[in-house]
């Protein structure tokens, strides 16, 4: 088994609050992050497939193409975008980054299994701090 990551970037905004607690509830819990403001992150995304090579290119899953699939079907949907108004696969859910990776993995499953390609990994850093690890 082969294991491919390919890393990307991109910028977005969100707000994490309970709807259901008051101003001060969400303010300890979340501090910044529930600034009614808003705020944002420059994301860091890997992805990680694994598989067996292909005998005729030596590729699990061509690492360009591994890049565009990922580009279109993930950074040109949240890249300077609010995660909680304008990201469709997040509508209606808490943008917490465990959430935010769950929903990436669900969005790029579809595209990158193929024949013994599988998704592995999504790892999401929201921070230099802190990040988030998806195995699915």
């Amino acid at each position: 088994m082969v294991y491919l990551t390919r890393v990307e970037h991109f910028n977005a905004a969100h707000k994490l609050e309970n709807k259901s607690w008051s101003d001060d509830q969400n303010k300890d819990v979340f501090g910044k992050c529930a600034n009614e403001n808003w705020h944002g992150h420059n994301y860091e995304l890997h992805v990680t497939i694994k598989g067996e090579p292909d005998a005729e290119t030596g590729f699990i899953f061509n690492a360009k193409t591994l890049g565009e699939l990922i580009r279109h079907v993930i950074v040109e949907r949240v890249d300077h975008r609010n995660l909680n108004l304008d990201v469709d696969f997040m509508k209606g859910k808490f943008t917490s980054a465990e959430n935010f990776a769950m929903g990436i993995w669900n969005e790029l499953k579809p595209h990158v299994e193929k024949g013994t390609v599988k998704l592995h990994r999504i790892k999401l850093i929201e921070t230099p701090k802190i990040y988030v690890e998806y195995f699915g």
